[in-house]
């Protein structure tokens, strides 16, 4: 079963940027035939989509309303790391950030329900 593993997550100062790995624990495994998607909760929030890539893609295919324009998703050359950036971030980008996997169907969603394969969360804490 695939298992994900989120890094990058740490302190940034408002208006900074920041930038999340997600890679299968197992070494070597590659994520190019998976859609991938991060998500996020906030504290005393629910989870929220940020954005997703297909698996056929090396850009953001889908990204959320609250962070379009402020981020991007890409892959790795060797397709074993999807990375997520953010710029400009706020405050309200505190969160636990999570990646998620499933097998392409033909499109990502931004709909929580339909991932199959989740990581463990990477904090970030965004000074004011």
């Amino acid at each position: 079963q695939l298992q994900l593993v989120e890094s990058g997550g740490d302190l940034v100062r408002t208006g900074g940027s920041l930038k999340l790995s997600c890679a299968a624990s197992a070494s070597g495994f590659v994520l190019d035939r998976y859609d991938i998607g991060w998500f996020r909760r906030a504290p005393g929030k629910g989870r929220e989509p940020i954005a997703c890539i297909n698996h056929n893609s090396n850009t953001t295919t889908r990204s959320a309303d609250s962070v379009k324009g402020r981020v991007t998703i890409s892959r790795d050359s060797a397709g074993i790391t999807v990375y997520l950036h953010m710029g400009s971030v706020k405050p309200e980008d505190t969160a636990e950030y999570y990646c998620a996997a499933v097998t392409s169907i033909g499109g990502c969603s931004l709909y929580a329900e339909a991932w199959d394969y989740w990581g463990q969360g990477t904090r970030v804490t965004v000074s004011s």
